[in-house]
């Protein structure tokens, strides 16, 4: 039997298409040069196992691709990246979902996006001899699959947690909708709740990220973060209550940052270490992923974390 992968990693796995930043978006017919466009391994499960496999974490991703080329693409390149993906199903007859991603200089990015295969990715996709034996279970891009029904994920979460592994789920939010109905009843069996700050003002309507921190704990999360970009992240729990600021980087590009911030996090839970730990690894991955073009390029190595750990103090407050 093959050794069990430490963390199993579910959920949107997309070909990224990303520009360095430009001056400006181009008018209608106008051409705007870039240094450089790539070609990446995009979506939060592909993201989070290729990061995790940086910080020397064994992982398997688990999600759909579809039967073009772009599928075989994401594939090969997440083996480059050594992470195991003997979870991945292709739908023969479907697209690899896809990301555009436009970076322009002083600006947020701009994302147009093709869901593809992850429609049709569910929880009977997720296998229950692997959950039985991970470490963690995360699931990232829960709101965004169509197939992603919230009792049947509720029961694979629960299994997770039966077999001694922690849950984490992150989200992706595709504009106003009602989404606090999806996470009622899966967030009772979810550890550690990551959505960023504007994904967490749709679900509640609360644009205060401590509020909406309490209110995902209050429906069950173990310890819920809203992570906000460049203001740090907030973390409530029944063991804690910290604001965070943010590590000193040149920001270049923001894809990935998220998902880097949440790989931190779940080395932090792997390694024993209380809710101030895991918030310095998961905001030093978040900050090295920043610090180039592409969802994974930047992100440190276990040893260079550390490092960057050991000589930077990252602003915590107690709330």
């Amino acid at each position: 039997m093959a050794k069990p992968s430490d963390v199993l990693c579910a959920g949107i796995i997309v070909a990224d298409h990303v520009c360095t930043p430009v001056s400006h978006l181009p008018a209608p017919g106008e051409l705007v040069l870039t240094d450089r466009i790539l070609l990446t391994i995009g979506g939060c499960a592909a993201n989070v196992a290729v990061d995790l496999a940086r910080m020397d974490v064994p992982s398997t991703v688990v999600g759909r691709v579809g039967g073009d080329v772009m599928g075989r693409v994401v594939a090969d390149m997440l083996r480059e990246q050594h992470v195991d993906v003997s979870g991945l199903r292709v739908s023969p007859d479907t697209d690899t979902s896809q990301t555009l991603i436009v970076n322009v200089a002083g600006q947020d990015r701009r994302f147009i996006h093709s869901t593809g295969a992850n429609d049709q990715f569910c929880a009977a996709d997720i296998p229950l001899a692997l959950v039985e034996r991970c470490r963690v279970l995360y699931l990232g891009g829960y709101l965004l699959m169509k197939g992603m029904k919230q009792d049947a994920l509720a029961a694979v979460f629960a299994t997770a947690r039966r077999s001694g592994a922690r849950t984490v789920l992150d989200v992706v939010c595709p504009g106003p909708g009602k989404y606090l109905e999806q996470l009622e009843d899966l967030l009772p069996h979810v550890d550690v709740f990551l959505p960023n700050g504007h994904e967490a003002e749709l679900i509640t309507g609360k644009t205060d990220p401590v509020a909406q921190a309490e209110l995902f704990h209050r429906l069950g999360a173990g310890t819920a973060v809203v992570t906000l970009g460049g203001d740090g992240a907030v973390v409530v729990s029944d063991r804690a209550r910290l604001k965070a600021g943010v590590y000193p980087v040149d920001f270049v590009d923001g894809s990935g940052g998220g998902d880097a911030f949440d790989a931190g996090y779940i080395h932090g839970l792997l390694t024993g270490m209380d809710a101030l730990g895991c918030l310095k690894f998961a905001s030093a991955l978040g900050a090295s992923c920043v610090r180039s073009v592409g969802t994974t390029t930047g992100v440190f190595n276990r040893r260079d974390c550390e490092d960057f750990i050991r000589k930077h103090p990252l602003p915590v407050e107690k709330l």
